[in-house]
């Protein structure tokens, strides 16, 4: 069974109350991902995806029905390895720091803990096409695979019958 790590976007968009018509196709998208394929996947987390999700900035009518689909989903640990890329990966401008939390120790936690796929709505320093290359030279240094980081709808898997 393939691996997802699920970034924090993910679970917001599913849990969102905005109401711009971006917002609602993600929620919309992610709704439909979780209910119908997400059962196709081993689904990971971390630590900083519970953190990012508990902060009181976000409203409780959000927050909540978000922290409560994390329900029973593997919790990667944040390891010294993981931090020791973070930190790489911010050197090297891959992400944005701080290394100790947020973008750059996400895709840490999915690089070293061998994730298939970070699955993602932030397009600006994760799904970006334009950083797959540099995040593959760097995983490459440090002789790890990078996962594949994708938005849920790129993450459908369908029976060819």
């Amino acid at each position: 069974m393939a691996t997802v790590y699920a970034e924090t976007s993910f679970f917001s968009a599913c849990a969102t109350i905005r109401t711009d018509p971006i917002d609602v196709g993600r929620r919309m998208t992610s709704e439909t991902w979780w209910r119908k394929y997400a059962s196709s996947f081993e689904i990971h987390i971390s630590r900083e995806v519970v953190r990012e999700l508990s902060n009181p900035s976000f409203p409780d009518s959000v927050r909540d029905p978000a922290l409560a689909m994390l329900t029973g989903l593997r919790i990667l640990d944040l390891n010294e390895e993981v931090v020791h890329l973070a930190n790489a990966l911010v050197d090297q401008r891959v992400m944005p720091g701080p290394a100790v939390q947020g973008d750059a120790l996400h895709v840490a936690a999915s690089v070293v803990h061998g994730m298939d796929y970070l699955l993602t709505w932030n397009q600006k320093h994760l799904a970006n096409p334009n950083k797959r290359t540099h995040l593959g030279v760097i995983c490459a240094r440090y002789k790890y695979q990078p996962p594949q980081i994708v938005t849920p709808d790129l993450l459908i898997i369908e029976d060819d019958e």
